[in-house]
């Protein structure tokens, strides 16, 4: 595989070309509105502060950066099946790279599913687990979960000296890890964004799990993914951390505060969209259900608290 391009210039997409291109290999990353970064030599707007490598081109040219065999795609998990219409015809015989993390409300869809029916000629993939922007830029050690029908070409081309990617053939699992970790992530803020504290956490991100498990195996993905880097290991991290939009945006919501209009925070609408799907398929996703509930300001944490310990005793 030769040529290396990634579509979406936020702070993710930008973290990782700069990664692929510190290895010397020659990445173009394309934003709708590049601005002045090739110019600088930086993304000042998404993730100032990390120098692009000389062999790193950013530009507006989407027919140009589309070129490449490889495409990296780092747009928003609810405007892909837009951008992927726009430009079908650009992606055609392509390897596509999901980036983003979530399930669109309008299909229900994943990303890699959403590649899969918007460009049936296209090879899909899916590049999801545990990591910060701000992380792979700085070069910091990064491992992720790469998956495809044969992810070994794309594991060798992808790879980098901090980014550590481990393959795998389960596409439902490694996207639905990635995207159903955001709704527990927002329900782990709101808990200590409303002082519940450390062991109401602890149970979210364990129930939460087990709601993860729950809806994936029903789509067909394999435990051990989700025990993996794009399941568990995301979990970990987004749940923790301050830096995680999701949980940022749960913070805020638990201590009553307006949450930041202006960052993307796939977790709101993949919750609505797990909810719906859940509830059709008889699945039991009490934790989503709060937060779609908290999100749209239909209860109090006070009263989400008080639902969810009235649930029958059963076993674990």
């Amino acid at each position: 595989m030769s040529g290396i391009s990634v579509l979406g210039a936020g702070a993710f997409g930008t973290a990782l070309a700069i990664s692929i291109a510190r290895d010397g290999r020659k990445v173009t990353l394309w934003a709708r509105d590049p601005g002045d970064m090739q110019e600088r030599r930086e993304n000042t707007r998404r993730l100032p502060g990390h120098g692009f490598p000389d062999s790193l081109v950013a530009t507006g040219d989407i027919a140009g950066a589309a070129s490449a065999d490889i495409l990296l795609l780092a747009v928003p998990m609810q405007q892909l099946a837009a951008f992927l219409t726009e430009h079908r015809a650009l992606c055609r015989g392509k390897t596509l790279v999901a980036c983003c993390k979530g399930i669109d409300l309008a299909t229900g869809l994943g990303p890699a599913e959403i590649i899969a029916r918007t460009c049936p000629d296209a090879t899909p993939a899916i590049l999801s687990g545990p990591s910060f922007a701000v992380d792979i830029a700085a070069g910091l050690p990064t491992a992720l979960t790469l998956a495809a029908k044969d992810p070994e070409p794309l594991q060798r081309a992808l790879s980098t000296a901090n980014l550590r990617l481990y393959r795998s053939t389960d596409l439902t699992g490694v996207e639905l890890g990635g995207a159903l970790k955001n709704v527990v992530a927002i329900a782990c803020g709101i808990a200590m964004g409303a002082g519940l504290g450390e062991s109401a956490r602890a149970a979210l991100m364990t129930r939460g799990y087990a709601e993860m498990s729950r809806f994936a195996g029903a789509r067909g993905a394999h435990p051990e993914t989700l025990a993996g880097l794009s399941g568990f290991g995301d979990l970990a991290l987004t749940c923790t951390s301050e830096k995680s939009r999701n949980y940022a945006y749960g913070l805020a919501l638990g201590r009553g505060t307006t949450p930041d209009d202006g960052t993307t925070v796939e977790g709101r609408a993949t919750a609505k969209a797990v909810s719906n799907a859940a509830t059709s398929a008889g699945i039991d996703m009490p934790i989503a259900d709060m937060v779609v509930a908290l999100v749209d300001q239909a209860i109090t944490v006070r009263e989400a608290v008080e639902l969810l310990f009235a649930r029958p005793l059963k076993e674990e």
